[in-house]
């Protein structure tokens, strides 16, 4: 195995694993009577519950995967152009799904023309028709016609949209972003800074320590003067989001020199050591705001960013380091086909939902510790059945 496929392994893993918990949190609303700590926190609680460090440390992901795929895209001959094209198109594309996300929770059920579920299911066929990872065999101008019926499939579902309450019926809105968007706007800061700077540390601690002072200021009411351009013009998530995601860019560049050196070994210290003084800053500025993911207070930042660099670096040791891969072929679909995995639970709550509670599983089933094993079933099975998907090439790549 190659140096390189085998740095990728444990960021692969970490991608994998992540999504594997998203799912996992996001299906936590079926159960009862489960520990607190499994679920997100209040929003005015100064604590942090397992679902609160899943999406950071999708951010972190993020910002760990774009070094490799921006200089992947350099080896195979691309220009700072197209690569710039590129990240805008990715950057787009979630945009876009976390925008008709966002509004599928403002849905009016009685004024909508489509039930609910049906439009749900009907954005995510949409989704899939326009970012399917096609075979290079099939025709071009059966892709750009399935293409295009996904993108008419959107727009006529948009046109027949109605949120907002029952006596006020609004038209599609964005009221936040969406953990895609929010994805997607991270990526493209993230990866734009990268792009600019390459792998130059000095300017993307420069960029971390700007978004986390951004957050910092944002947190300590340093920026309330700017409240009148806040809903026009403003850093996603306070700056937190974007800090986050420049935290995983900086320890992949890091350990990408190391690794050129022949020096991998060496990234356990100073991650060790980067874990820690991330920890200790986090809890020191707790008091600011205290510890809320919903909240997005810097301590939060902080926390979550060592608490990946901690996992980062137990997946270097074991999967770069000692080469022990094998145990994550069972969850590997979840960092390969990561895109898929998040939008399969759509259509099986939609169906659900059609279905009507008659089909659910038995409060027994869905309580306590065996709920708890239910749940991580479930999301083994979302990541199974993206496997399958993926054998037969049907697996969403933007």
């Amino acid at each position: 195995m190659t140096s390189i496929s085998r740095r990728l392994a444990s960021v692969d893993a970490f991608r994998a694993l992540t999504m594997f918990l998203m799912i996992f949190v996001n299906d936590l609303w079926s159960l009862k009577q489960i520990p607190g700590w499994l679920e997100h926190a209040g929003k005015m609680d100064d604590s942090l519950g397992l679902a609160d460090t899943v999406f950071p440390a999708f951010l972190f992901i993020v910002g760990l995967s774009i070094p490799f795929a921006i200089r992947a895209r350099e080896a195979k001959g691309a220009s700072r152009n197209s690569t710039l094209i590129h990240i805008l198109t990715r950057s787009f594309a979630l945009l876009v799904m976390g925008f008709f996300h966002v509004n599928l929770e403002e849905y009016n059920k009685s004024a909508a023309l489509l039930p609910k579920p049906w439009w749900q299911i009907g954005i995510t066929i949409g989704f899939f028709l326009i970012w399917l990872d096609y075979s290079p065999r099939l025709a071009r101008w059966k892709k750009q016609s399935l293409r295009a019926a996904g993108i008419v499939l959107l727009i006529v579902l948009a046109l027949i949209y109605k949120g907002g309450g029952p006596e006020e019926p609004t038209w599609m809105r964005p009221h936040w972003y969406g953990i895609l968007g929010l994805i997607g706007w991270s990526y493209l800061i993230g990866a734009i800074i990268y792009l600019l700077s390459g792998d130059r540390l000095g300017l993307l601690i420069a960029g971390f320590v700007f978004f986390l002072g951004f957050n910092i200021a944002d947190q300590a009411g340093w920026l309330d003067l700017l409240d009148p351009v806040r809903s026009y013009f403003w850093i996603v998530g306070s700056g937190s989001l974007p800090a986050l995601t420049m935290a995983g860019v900086i320890v992949a560049v890091l350990y990408r020199r190391l690794s050129e050196k022949g020096k991998s070994v060496q990234i356990l210290p100073w991650l060790a050591l980067l874990a820690l003084i991330t920890l200790l800053a986090g809890f020191a500025l707790r008091p600011l705001g205290g510890i809320s993911k919903i909240r997005a207070t810097p301590s939060w930042v902080l926390i979550c960013t060592a608490i990946s660099m901690a996992f980062f670096l137990l997946l270097i040791f074991v999967m770069d380091i000692k080469g022990r891969q094998r145990w994550m072929e069972w969850l590997k679909p979840g960092g390969t086909s990561t895109l898929t995995a998040y939008l399969l639970p759509y259509f099986h709550y939609a169906i659900y939902n059609l279905l009507g509670v008659g089909i659910a599983l038995p409060l027994v089933l869905r309580t306590g510790g065996i709920g708890i094993v239910k749940s991580l079933i479930y999301a083994f099975t979302i990541i199974i059945i993206t496997g399958w998907l993926e054998r037969r090439r049907i697996r969403l790549s933007i």
